[in-house]
């Protein structure tokens, strides 16, 4: 309604963590995490495909991976299958809705010096730091040139993409 009835580009930006072991992982932080970064992703992506669907102009929705879209992290079962599940939705959505002119991608943001990774300790720290090609960690704003292309007309033809933005960390080993 804010809008008019018209939705370019739409980017649900939802993440949360909650660290516990496996063993200990209380089930009210599971439901919350993936009611956070995976529900009311999917629902934000259906009401932008309700609105998106079928127009003159190439409807784009940007979803926020992980690196733990392509493997488990350390004491965060749910957001790990919360965002490869957000990647694999993605995927989904891309196959369906391309002939209805709307382009569904991912970015996948490596170790990001933000609040969700405030908490770690310095050591873990230093390790994740070790295995960035770049030798840092990113920061918000290197995700921009990344999220510009696939808001752009210039990525009318990428569909389903996984776009990882981690300093190198998938290709160190």
């Amino acid at each position: 309604e804010l809008l008019g009835g018209k939705l370019d580009v739409m980017i649900p930006a939802a993440g949360i963590q909650r660290r516990y072991e496996p063993w200990e992982f209380p089930e009210e932080m599971w439901n919350l995490v993936i009611n956070v970064d995976l529900n009311h992703v999917w629902f934000m992506c259906q009401r932008a495909i309700q609105v998106m669907r079928d127009k003159d102009t190439v409807g784009k929705i940007i979803n926020i991976g992980s690196m733990n879209s392509f493997f488990g992290g350390t004491t965060v079962p749910a957001y790990s299958a919360a965002k490869g599940a957000v990647t694999q939705l993605s995927k989904s959505i891309a196959s369906d809705c391309a002939d209805h002119s709307i382009c569904c991608n991912v970015i996948a943001p490596g170790y990001m010096d933000t609040e969700m990774c405030a908490n770690m300790s310095q050591e873990r720290k230093d390790e994740c730091t070790k295995r960035i090609a770049a030798g840092r960690w990113g920061r918000p704003e290197d995700l921009k040139g990344p999220i510009l292309f696939l808001a752009s007309s210039a990525s009318d033809y990428l569909n389903g993409a996984v776009i990882p933005v981690d300093g190198g960390f998938l290709v160190k080993s």
